[in-house]
């Protein structure tokens, strides 16, 4: 491999091969967003720490993470974590509430996950035409207004990594065509197109580093 989407490949410091035997032992491979992230691994460190202190304080589950990611990544028009998230929210759920997600149909959610995916989407789509009614809606749903801040954050720091992958041309990793449900892979229609080839733990360059 001699390129990240659309940059060189970088020197691989030690934090940066913890975050890739992490991923070696989670998933079996490295991802390719984490091979760029390797131009900053504290920074994607501190970024994720952010999000689970948000969905810690707020309380948010494996299947309120998966909505919301699944929602405001496809909005975006975001591949990469549309195809991660939505392999995880049909775990959380099963496939075709995933796929739904994805596509935009939340009748198989219940009143408070369609306030939050629709809130997700509102929030990616364009958070300056977001207006007092919306955040109304939240609250009908049963939200308070520290639950609406908390999830408003997690979004917008998901939506903060998944743009840096998609500015800089890094592409869904191969093995979401074998790990990801097919009704998923069928509603991710937009975006970066899944990468051509595995790379598993090959070296990232000349033996400079394994994955």
């Amino acid at each position: 491999m001699s390129a990240i989407g659309f940059l060189g490949v970088p020197e691989i410091t030690p934090d940066a091969r913890r975050t890739f035997d992490e991923d070696l032992t989670e998933l079996g491979f490295v991802m390719n967003a984490s091979r760029l992230w390797a131009y900053a691994p504290a920074t994607m460190n501190g970024l994720f720490d952010l999000m689970r202190q948000t969905s810690r304080a707020h309380e948010l589950t494996l299947r309120q993470r998966g909505i919301l990611v699944a929602a405001c990544a496809s909005a975006s028009g975001d591949s990469y974590c549309s195809l991660a998230w939505g392999s995880k929210l049909a775990e959380a759920t099963d496939a075709h509430t995933a796929s739904a997600v994805l596509r935009g149909d939340d009748d198989g959610l219940t009143t408070s996950e369609r306030a939050v995916a629709d809130w997700a989407r509102k929030v990616a789509r364009d958070p300056n035409h977001t207006v007092a009614a919306d955040a109304q809606a939240l609250r009908d749903a049963g939200y308070d207004d520290a639950q609406i801040f908390g999830i408003t954050v997690f979004v917008a720091l998901r939506i903060a990594f998944l743009t840096v992958n998609d500015a800089l041309g890094v592409r869904p990793d191969a093995e979401f065509r074998s790990v990801a449900p097919e009704a998923v892979l069928d509603a991710v229609t937009y975006g970066r197109p899944i990468d051509d080839e595995t790379t598993g733990d090959q070296p990232l360059d000349q033996g400079r580093s394994r994955g």
